[in-house]
């Protein structure tokens, strides 16, 4: 997969996680319009099937929990008897909750750090062979928030400083074979889990009160468009929007800031409402809540 190429994706193979919808949607949509065999992988068969449907080229989906070692252990090997051996893996799935740490359930909150930690572990482990094989790439889907913690969100924070983290220790492994391993940090973008956040008083105010651009929600295809582009520059780092480059510099003077406003507003916002659990957010977080037990991988 060389930057040079008119076509740099045409007949790979990519693999992306949390699928069914959202921005794993969008990303399977636009590596198959710039010519990849895309796996898209979720844990909604129905819902997977419309994506794969939707999208003009070649495409299979298996329904699968990325917390599933076993079972992402024989989706790997189904994906490449079926598609070939990727060398493109994004992962992108992901669940949110929000609300106070202290009356959260434990559960819930386990399975945010299970889902968007543990399963982008799982997934890097399964396609390592095949990425090392092909030289190829892995993108972890992380956000603004491994940048700079936010009160309300603390396993969502914390499991997106994780897989920052984990990114980067796994890029330094797997360099001198040849495996490119990018970030990617994103803002608000316009998925489901968004939408419902904002039906949350407590984050609807935690957005509104941050600065004007970083409140500001993405097109889903515009985010993908700049994930899909740093695919093919094998980008170390991807920004959507691209200002939050800019936060890196300043990282370590954002949470005495953020400590500073949440003692002014938390206690407003308390006053008129109690601060309550969200609960897993968005269609996605409600499947994922909806299954007792990991799915076996189907494929379609």
């Amino acid at each position: 997969m060389t930057t040079g190429s008119v076509r740099p994706l045409q007949d790979r193979t990519a693999v992306v996680t949390g699928a069914a919808r959202g921005l794993g949607a969008a990303l399977a949509r636009e590596l198959a319009r710039r010519g990849a065999a895309v796996a898209l992988l979720g844990r909604e068969e129905s819902t997977l099937a419309e994506v794969r449907d939707s999208i003009p080229g070649v495409a299979r989906c298996w329904e699968v929990d990325v917390t599933d070692d076993d079972g992402m252990r024989r989706v790997a090997a189904a994906v490449r008897d079926s598609l070939g051996p990727p060398s493109i893996v994004i992962a992108n799935a992901g669940v949110a909750e929000g609300g106070p740490f202290a009356e959260s359930d434990p559960s819930l909150w386990r399975r945010v750090i299970e889902v968007n930690l543990i399963g982008s572990a799982a997934t890097a482990r399964v396609f390592l062979p095949d990425l090392r094989a092909c030289r190829g790439y892995y993108l972890q889907i992380a956000s603004l928030a491994s940048i700079g913690a936010a009160p309300m969100m603390s396993a969502y924070c914390a499991s997106k400083a994780g897989v920052e983290s984990f990114a980067h220790s796994l890029r330094a492994e797997v360099a001198h074979e040849g495996v490119d391993v990018g970030i990617a940090y994103l803002n608000w973008t316009d998925t489901d889990m968004i939408r419902d956040a904002d039906d949350h008083p407590v984050l609807r105010e935690l957005r509104a009160h941050m600065p004007r651009p970083a409140r500001k929600v993405y097109p889903v295809k515009t985010v993908a468009d700049r994930m899909v582009r740093a695919v093919e520059r094998r980008s170390a780092a991807v920004y959507a929007p691209a200002w939050l480059r800019a936060t890196q510099p300043v990282r370590a003077a954002m949470p005495p800031v953020v400590t500073f406003l949440s003692k002014r507003e938390l206690p407003r916002l308390q006053r008129r409402s109690a601060l309550q659990s969200t609960g897993l957010l968005g269609a996605g977080g409600r499947a994922d809540s909806a299954v007792t037990r990991p799915a076996r991988p189907q494929a379609d």
